[in-house]
């Protein structure tokens, strides 16, 4: 049986400095040999081509490589690996595309990879660098993990290197007083005195070159980074030296991940997408496993927009009796950067909270915080010049007691800690727990099992007076920002709580009071589940030709086939009965077409039905044309039936296996407009608040009249 493992790379927007024919003449002083790579040991030119007015330059190499695997390649008798490269430089657009193979191995192993040299679209005095490899190893004597290692260790390792090259011989020609290299022009007609076309390489330095023309001159003043929207050569693309700015240092590897996450969001969710360094958060939760970190940040996707979290600061107002008896609150920063947030927990009454407010306020109140602090944290970073990803929380305990361990209170503790891990990973950069009491164990117990493993290892707990001298508070923090109450000289306003009054508690038949959003019923969303033979419907009567149905859902879980249909007999509701355990509980399944309704007579179909994967967010709109019932269908999504003489396809029948316990969930809102009201062809339902507003970067979307059926992903 052979094995199968396939890696991809993608690299972000490098942004050289310099001219693109500048960029070039360095690039070609790699060739034939190159020092500063020591596995690139030297090439052969096998076939080079020009186009007749000289724009088109293309070279074929033979390129030896010494790889670091000496014993595994004399185990398969070979010396050194050679790879194919073909090179096609364009001097009138100014592009050079490399490809790349390997002819070592070619039957075993196959290494793909693809970079190009472009100018830059917003200044054409600088030059961009992007770069794409796959490495696909389909056996090599049983050693293909070992394989695998070394050729991605070797590979990422290769990359930084590169750039490093490239940038060297730059410096090279600077110094040999080669700052400027004219560009292409077309050749002369008869009687026009001849230009040269730019040459690289061994002809470069023979040219005329107007010496401090162009180049050193051409770089920025002041920063050495300028701002993110100066240097990105594309909204779409991440460029390497935002990443650094913004993001911080990252691996090749994990800058791939980012990259490739990133994309797939822009695909599948119309352009919303959250922003960078929300992306990276969930990688880093997930080691950079991109499946993982997909499945966990699509779950709280579609959870924020299902509950409206993006609104969170704009809507919640915090009742009076959180602002005097909730003992937490923001105070300045830690000694590196990040925003500190004081929380006194051992002060705090949470059986008496509870009681009086309930745990869905509490809950609210804490998805407050967080999003306030991913909103510092970006403040933080444009304030400090560096990327400051997270925050610290200081947790004072003293008067901590078993009061504390009251079992409802615990239980809206764990909740909460949930739904934080599930929603707000990699936030936490440190914990700083001081004056822990004997009690503190015990609650320990209790809720570390919920904490992330990565989580747990930011804690750093002083029990009695520990957290005073060196090792403690004063390395964490500046003793210029170590509250009064702890012995600083810095006034805190965090409330200092006390016991709510038992006259604040609610009574058992008003759990909690009308005023407070509930955040997990009051959505503007309903959940669905789609069961296997039983697909989820809904009706829209239409009194009037001239109307606009508007959809959005989410798909949650396995893919599913969306499909309008019209009809001018009512249909009648039959819900289907649960098969699978907490089936009802996983959201609502109606089912409207009748069994015997025949699809042309008793009912027609309005749109061509659209696949819709797991993660995907679909947003779209349908002008009516005559009165009637509309019914929007989800059905699951299976393979396409075989005909008698052909096998099933390999991608349908993986695709049958993933769909686990035949049961698929969605989350959708559906809206009717009048024609006249209707703004183009759903431009994020503006009419229900469906964007990422505190998440989401810039993005754009179309706002164009449609007068026909659109549906969009």
């Amino acid at each position: 049986c052979a094995v199968k493992m396939v890696q991809k790379y993608q690299s972000p927007v490098r942004v050289y400095k310099y001219p693109f024919e500048l960029v070039m003449a360095a690039y070609e002083k790699r060739f034939p040999t190159c020092p500063e790579i020591p596995v690139f040991l030297g090439s052969e030119i096998l076939h080079e081509s020009r186009s007749d007015d000289g724009a088109i330059h293309v070279i074929e190499r033979s390129c030896k490589l010494n790889v670091d695997a000496p014993r595994l390649l004399k185990k398969a008798r070979v010396e050194y690996v050679f790879f194919i490269q073909k090179n096609t430089v364009n001097w009138k657009e100014r592009t050079l595309r490399i490809e790349a193979h390997n002819e070592t191995f070619a039957n075993r192993v196959v290494v793909l990879e693809t970079c190009s040299y472009s100018v830059h679209p917003e200044n054409e005095e600088w030059t961009c660098f992007e770069q794409s490899a796959s490495l696909d190893i389909k056996s090599f004597f049983g050693f293909e993990s070992t394989v695998e290692k070394i050729a991605m260790k070797q590979y990422t390792s290769n990359i930084k290197r590169g750039k490093e090259v490239i940038e060297h011989y730059l410096k090279e020609l600077i110094s040999q007083g080669i700052t400027f290299i004219p560009r292409w022009t077309p050749p002369p007609v008869c009687g026009q005195k001849a230009e040269r076309t730019p040459a690289v390489g061994r002809d470069a330095v023979d040219l005329p070159l107007e010496s401090g023309a162009r180049g050193v001159a051409k770089e920025q003043s002041g920063s050495s980074c300028p701002p993110a929207e100066a240097v990105s050569p594309d909204a779409d693309k991440l460029d390497a030296d935002y990443i650094e700015r913004y993001l911080g240092q990252l691996t090749p590897m994990q800058e791939s991940c980012l990259i490739r996450l990133r994309q797939w969001l822009q695909e599948t969710h119309k352009g919303k997408i959250p922003k960078d360094e929300h992306i990276l958060r969930f990688l880093r939760a997930r080691d950079f496993n991109i499946d993982k970190a997909r499945e966990m940040l699509c779950q709280s996707l579609s959870w924020r927009k299902q509950y409206q979290v993006d609104y969170i600061l704009q809507s919640w107002r915090p009742p009076a009796l959180l602002d005097e008896y909730y003992t937490g609150g923001w105070h300045y920063q830690d000694k590196d950067g990040r925003p500190l947030y004081i929380l006194r927990l051992g002060q705090m009454d949470t059986k008496g909270l509870v009681k009086a407010l309930g745990e869905e306020s509490l809950l609210r109140h804490v998805l407050s915080i967080n999003e306030e602090g991913q909103k510092r944290c970006e403040e933080n970073t444009n304030a400090f010049g560096r990327p400051i990803t997270s925050w610290t929380c200081l947790v004072d305990l003293e008067g901590l007691n078993m009061r504390h361990l009251w079992r409802p209170g615990v239980k809206a503790l764990l909740r909460i800690i949930e739904v934080v891990e599930d929603n707000y990973p990699e936030t936490l950069g440190r914990l700083l727990i001081v004056r822990a009491p004997r009690v503190f164990p015990v609650l320990w117990t209790l809720v570390s099992p919920f904490i992330n493993e990565n989580t747990r290892q930011k804690f750093l707990i002083y029990s009695g007076n520990n957290y005073q001298g060196p090792g403690g508070l004063v390395d964490y923090v500046d003793k210029g920002v170590i509250p009064d109450f702890l012995g600083g000289d810095c006034m805190c306003t965090v409330p200092e709580g006390g016991l709510v009054p038992k006259s604040l508690y609610q009574t058992e038949e008003e759990p909690e009071t009308s005023d407070h959003i509930r955040l997990w019923t009051e959505t503007i969303y309903h959940s669905a589940s789609v069961l296997k033979g039983a697909p989820h419907e809904i009706v829209v009567e239409i009194l009037e030709g001239e109307s606009v149905i508007t959809w959005d859902f989410d798909i949650l879980k396995g893919d599913v086939v969306f499909s309008l249909f019209h009809s001018k007999r009512a249909p009648e509701t039959s819900h289907k009965e649960a098969t699978l355990p907490s089936t009802s509980a996983a959201g609502d399944n109606t089912q409207l077409i009748d069994k015997t309704w025949v699809l042309g007579v008793d009912y027609s179909r309005m749109e061509s039905p659209l696949v819709c994967r797991e993660g995907e967010s679909i947003q779209g709109s349908h002008v009516t044309r005559w009165p009637g019932f509309y019914i929007l269908q989800w059905k699951m999504h299976g393979p396409l039936p075989c005909s008698g003489t052909s096998l099933p396809r390999v991608d349908d029948v993986l695709a049958s296996l993933q769909v686990s316990s035949h049961k698929c969930k969605l989350i959708y809102y559906y809206e009717v407009l009048a024609s006249k009201d209707f703004r183009g062809s759903m431009s994020s339902l503006e009419s229900c608040n469906s964007g990422f507003s505190q998440l989401s970067g810039a993005t754009t979307s179309s706002s164009q009249s449609q007068s026909s059926s659109h549906l969009s992903r």
